[in-house]
């Protein structure tokens, strides 16, 4: 499932993943770090919901 950022409109596909951040492809959004955030504006993984 794909997850949008509700701040900046990022989504987080775990098929891409996070590459540039570290973040596998095939990382699904709940295993991400907690201390992961959107790559584009730097909100934290509570500022994001389903898309």
């Amino acid at each position: 499932m794909k997850y949008e950022c509700i701040l900046c409109g990022y989504i987080y596909d775990p098929a891409v993943g996070d590459p540039d951040n570290g973040i596998k492809p095939g990382t699904a959004f709940a295993d991400l770090p907690d201390d992961w955030v959107c790559p584009e504006c730097g909100a934290g993984k509570d500022q994001f919901e389903p898309a």
